[in-house]
């Protein structure tokens, strides 16, 4: 097992999820436990990229929040459980661009904010924990 360090994967799993899929991504070495960002909308990554990074089985694609069902499935989950009567209205949120504003807004006015973050907060550990453990990666605290 190549071990990777919790706050790499976490700060580029966000990078990876922050955009649409497919916009940015990184991969994380299987040898070594170095981890490569891509852009297509930033050349300021220095760092030489390796020639075969998307094509070798030596390197593992981030997933993308929506790969591991932490994006709309996930809020509909946390409104079913603490919002259920408004659920229907947050599932309108999510045929329209702009959901995640319309969905926070939502959250701060019926004051459950703040459990919304510690529930997505919690079910990213989950899901990268469970993503390195499929994956042979260890992941480790420094």
């Amino acid at each position: 097992m190549v071990a990777v360090r919790h706050d790499d994967l976490s700060m580029t799993f966000d990078f990876v999820s922050y955009a649409s899929p497919m916009e940015h991504s990184a991969y994380v070495s299987l040898e070594t436990g170095k981890i490569w960002w891509i852009s297509d909308s930033n050349d300021a990554f220095d760092e030489e990229i390796p020639g075969d990074l998307e094509t070798s089985d030596r390197y593992l694609a981030i997933p993308h929040k929506n790969e591991l069902d932490l994006g709309r499935r996930l809020a509909l989950r946390f409104v079913s459980q603490e919002l259920p009567g408004r659920y229907g209205e947050v599932e309108g949120f999510f045929r329209r661009q702009g959901a995640y504003a319309r969905f926070k807004d939502l959250l701060e006015r019926e004051g459950v904010l703040e459990r919304w973050h510690a529930f997505e907060t919690d079910a990213v550990e989950s899901a990268l924990r469970q993503w390195c453990a499929e994956n042979g990666l260890e992941l480790v605290q420094t």
